[in-house]
């Protein structure tokens, strides 16, 4: 066994043996080097000597540095602190976006006018199907990963020679789908009509607000139907395999949360709890199944799609779903703080701003309670 933190064994012909990190491939693998000796304190030496000499080796090459190196050392260094579904969104925005035209510069040539007409680029003819460019959000993370690369550069002391702190995108604000009452009721009586567990699942969804990711990692032990409450302790999605090469592969990853604020408890509904009592199994089967198999979210958007259109309603996603719930909420008068909570946002204000679209109807009602008798 080795010493802790140090990488030195002692091998079955007698010599001990040091093991050190000499690079990292383009898939953000370690590539190893090894050191001999016959005392374990001969080994020492010789692994200090080596990680001296690449240290020394990494300051000569400082000034000649490529964007492309430094993206590879802020891919490795984020990856100890960031989901792996976060790691694979950067892998991918990496390889297919930024590395294609930033990765060939020297660092030190990396302006903030190249960085500027990069993002410009990419708002513009960004998409690789080069239909256009791409989408305000996934310019802005992409940006994101440029800003946070030259953060790190200047925190190792390489040569940075961009300020990009004004830099920013505007987005468009993108109008939320939200269900009319009428459309509700239409969507209900879809759901209730011969249910079934997906349908039950949809009408979770409705009256909890909560993702589609959270909904198909959902296990019957997240229920507590004595209680009438419903624990969210995980999310399930489809992401890129960036043990892959080509990154052409995806797997499914079952996870917390996209934040600690979305691990919750919330409180279900009378009727809910009725409904969930006719359907229960094993604590460990998932909801939407009754058995140990998941539903991934692409079947789960797939089914409610299929429910929209039977409702004869206009077409909506399953997000609508979380949108129209926090709508009404807001509508019978739900206290703002709680139903924050609820949905797991880290403050009232993106339960304002984000998801509650108050209706006309509310609107007119509210204005009427102003009216002067004359």
């Amino acid at each position: 066994m080795p010493r802790k933190g140090e990488n030195i064994y002692k091998r079955k012909d007698g010599r001990w043996e040091g093991r050190y990190i000499r690079s990292y491939d383009a898939e953000n693998r370690a590539k190893y080097a090894y050191v001999y000796g016959k005392t374990y304190s001969e080994v020492k030496y010789k692994l200090a000597e080596e990680r001296s000499s690449s240290k020394k080796a990494s300051v000569t090459n400082r000034s000649s540095l490529t964007y492309n190196e430094l993206l590879d050392l802020w891919l490795h260094s984020s990856q100890l602190n960031t989901k792996e579904s976060t790691h694979a969104r950067y892998t991918h925005l990496i390889n297919t976006h930024i590395k294609p035209q930033l990765g060939k510069y020297a660092l030190s040539i990396i302006s903030t006018e190249i960085i500027e007409d990069f993002i410009e680029l990419q708002l513009v003819e960004g998409r690789l199907d080069n239909n256009g460019g791409l989408a305000p959000k996934t310019v802005t993370d992409i940006l994101t990963i440029v800003k946070s690369t030259i953060e790190y550069a200047e925190y190792k002391g390489l040569p940075v020679a961009c300020n990009l702190s004004k830099l920013t995108i505007k987005k468009k604000e993108k109008e939320m789908r939200v269900l009319t009452q009428k459309e509700q009721d239409a969507l209900i009586s879809v759901l209730v009509d011969a249910m079934d567990l997906y349908k039950f699942g949809v009408l979770l969804a409705l009256y909890t607000g909560i993702r589609v990711g959270e909904l198909c990692a959902l296990q019957w032990e997240d229920f507590n139907l004595t209680q009438a409450t419903l624990k969210i302790r995980k999310t399930l999605q489809r992401i890129q395999d960036t043990r892959n090469r080509a990154f052409s592969k995806t797997k499914i990853v079952i996870t917390e949360p996209k934040s600690q604020c979305s691990m919750r408890e919330i409180p279900l509904p009378a009727f809910v709890v009725d409904m969930a009592k006719k359907f229960i199994a094993n604590p460990k089967a998932y909801i939407l199944t009754g058995t140990d198999r998941f539903v991934e979210p692409r079947t789960m958007q797939n089914r409610f799609k299929s429910y929209v259109k039977n409702s004869g309603i206009a077409d909506a996603n399953f997000h609508a779903l979380r949108h129209t719930f926090a709508t009404r909420c807001v509508e019978v008068g739900f206290e703002i703080k709680s139903l924050s909570e609820v949905l797991g946002h880290a403050n009232v204000n993106i339960t304002l701003n984000r998801y509650v679209h108050s209706s006309f109807e509310l609107k007119y009602s509210n204005m009427n309670k102003l009216n002067l008798e004359i």
